[in-house]
């Protein structure tokens, strides 16, 4: 079954703490996990960041708005019990506990509309709606990948506009910035032999030139197909060359990837989605225009043992 929401986990780890037995949160996600019959895959499942697993992520959030309403407490880090308030919620044998249900309690309402929380959570959803069972990690996961995602259209609606010439130019310094050709001046020598047979662009593949990489840039609108493939790769047997990159700011036919993977020679294919993450992630042609910390307790720093 799909990981559940962190709403859903609510009470089924209230009643896992019902017999008033302080215990390890980390036991207590386990157990949750078998409960819902998780795959050894839905377990290992980590957030888009790829530093937290999912579904201990939701537990931990489950276990904090509990917290807020005041029906479970922490006696000690990574520990968790019962309070006698949450053993009266229970006792009112809901269906379900989720935001709703902890509205009930002042301790939970003051957490909701505290000058923190309210301002944030109203934006968010002015203006980039997102479903409702997501935890505050993953509504900055969610948010942080839409903005990715409409960043990267940008980016390449600008990548096709530019001049063919200028592209050229563009995928050189973004091979740069990826640690190939070893600097501009030595890229600059090898992409003037642009349009030898074929062949838009050489650059090295280490600083030293020990080997070189062929380019094949083209700011194409159509669809690339397995005979522009086919050229390319002639023209590397004209240059004896061994590796060859295509970027397109189009996309590939499925028979030109597979012309590609099963070539003799070694042909990277870049589309333009692909061109249009790498250049954001190797910082080419965007900037960054705001820094976000999510901090966390330190708990070293409280530790008084």
């Amino acid at each position: 079954m799909a990981i559940p929401d962190y709403e859903t986990l609510m009470h089924p780890l209230l009643s896992r703490l019902a017999d008033e037995q302080i215990r390890v949160v980390k036991d207590v996600v386990a157990q949750l996990a078998d409960e819902f019959r998780l795959t050894l895959e839905e377990r290992a499942q980590l957030l888009p960041s790829g530093g937290t697993l999912t579904f201990a992520s939701r537990v931990g959030w489950a276990k904090t708005y509990l917290k807020k309403a005041g029906l479970v407490q922490q006696p000690k880090r990574g520990l968790v019990q019962i309070t006698d308030q949450g053993k009266a919620a229970l006792a009112q044998q809901p269906v379900r506990i989720d935001v709703g249900f902890l509205e009930q309690f002042s301790s939970f309402l003051d957490f909701r509309n505290s000058s923190r929380e309210k301002p944030i959570s109203t934006r968010l959803n002015d203006v980039l709606p997102l479903p409702s069972d997501l935890t505050p990690d993953e509504v900055i996961e969610a948010a942080y990948q839409r903005s990715i995602s409409a960043l990267a259209d940008e980016v390449l609606e600008r990548v096709k506009a530019c001049s063919p010439i200028y592209f050229e130019r563009l995928v050189v310094q973004l091979l740069i910035q990826m640690g190939y050709g070893g600097s501009r001046e030595e890229a600059g020598k090898a992409v003037g032999r642009s349009g030898d047979g074929g062949i838009d662009g050489v650059i090295n593949e280490d600083r030293l030139g020990l080997d070189a990489i062929y380019l094949q840039a083209k700011r194409w609108s159509n669809v690339v197909g397995r005979p522009d493939i086919q050229q390319f790769v002639g023209a590397l047997a004209g240059q004896r060359a061994t590796k060859g990159v295509f970027i397109s700011t189009s996309r590939f036919t499925q028979e030109a990837k597979d012309y590609a993977a099963n070539s003799q020679y070694k042909v990277v294919l870049i589309d333009g989605e692909r061109l249009a993450e790498l250049m954001i992630e190797h910082d080419l042609g965007v900037s960054v225009a705001a820094t976000y910390q999510l901090k966390r307790i330190d708990s070293d720093f409280f530790n008084e043992e």
